[in-house]
């Protein structure tokens, strides 16, 4: 599923990989509250929750930002013949390949690779086989990786203590070894037109990419939110939180800046149309789904239909 959309002079495609009513919500929340669901179930059912089988739906989104004549993949989803633990992102066979190319973003078009952070499902299409070796999937790229992660993935790997599938050797080490990485710290500009921020718990080094353009701000926001259910609940975190003593309060800070501000929010696990807005609702916050339709011609549709800052 392709959605694409205009952020000032930038334009925004959004490419699921994959998504379905997949997580158990206590598994994936252990403070999951049934009724917090229950009463959100208008906005929720059928798009971000499914009551008859209980599950969530979560979502493997790829960005592709077309801004000043560069072509740049924010977080490159779970990648084709990776093995892995999870069933459902183990050895797929997607053709991811000819999604990207359709929205301008094939191996010889792409300038940058942005990762916000290093887990499996965010790193999957820097490589691709070739042979038994996996090769940067866009060798005209620089692939920018955030500095902390590598750092702490790299030893974690090392230890022995991961239990993803590898990833971090099939997705990360190939392209440091070939010469295309470039480490990224928070208050780095990115590719030209992306400024990285700290946003560390779900990982220790986990950034996010904010873009002006036009008059307009967007996001990239990795998992600093997993699901819309944690607009509501910004305590809850996630059972695959590696620091979720940090998460939490970085989830608050960001809610805390994008609420009210006009601001796009791009994270890489929403149910469509996989991206929109923070507003203040009492003391809380709510979410209010991007405008736009699904775009077989990748007309770009604007974001702040019906969502004027």
């Amino acid at each position: 599923m392709i959605r694409s959309w205009q952020i000032g002079e930038a334009r925004v495609v959004g490419l699921t990989e994959y998504f379905g009513p997949v997580h158990v919500p206590n598994l994936l929340f252990p403070a999951m509250d049934h009724n917090v669901l229950r009463a959100l179930r208008s906005q929720f059912e059928g798009v971000h929750w499914f009551e008859a089988v209980d599950r969530l739906v979560i979502g493997f989104q790829i960005w592709i930002l077309h801004c000043a004549g560069r072509v740049i993949l924010i977080d490159t989803g779970v990648g084709n013949q990776k093995s892995r633990a999870t069933p459902r992102a183990n050895k797929l066979n997607t053709v991811a390949p000819a999604w990207l190319a359709a929205a301008g973003a094939s191996p010889d078009q792409v300038t940058d690779v942005v990762m916000t952070h290093l887990h499996s499902d965010h790193v999957g299409w820097n490589t691709q086989l070739d042979g038994e070796r996996w090769v940067p999937t866009f060798p005209k790229a620089t692939y920018h990786v955030p500095k902390d992660d590598y750092s702490w993935f790299r030893e974690f790997n090392l230890s022995g203590r991961a239990k993803d599938g590898g990833s971090f050797f099939d997705s990360v080490e190939p392209i440091v070894e070939a010469g295309l990485a470039q480490f990224v710290s928070p208050g780095d500009r990115v590719a030209g037109c992306l400024d990285a921020v700290a946003a560390f718990g779900h990982t220790p080094g986990q950034l996010n990419y904010w873009l002006q353009s036009g008059g307009r701000t967007a996001v990239f926001a990795g998992d600093v939110l997993h699901h819309p259910i944690q607009i509501y609940r910004p305590a809850w975190n996630t059972i695959v939180d590696i620091q979720p003593e940090i998460a939490a309060p970085t989830r608050a800070a960001f809610l805390e800046r994008v609420a009210d501000s006009g601001t796009l929010v791009l994270p890489c696990h929403f149910g469509p149309p996989n991206c929109g807005f923070i507003r203040r609702d009492g003391d809380g916050y709510a979410f209010a789904p991007a405008g736009g339709e699904p775009s077989s011609g990748l007309s770009a549709q604007d974001p702040w239909s019906g969502h004027a800052p």
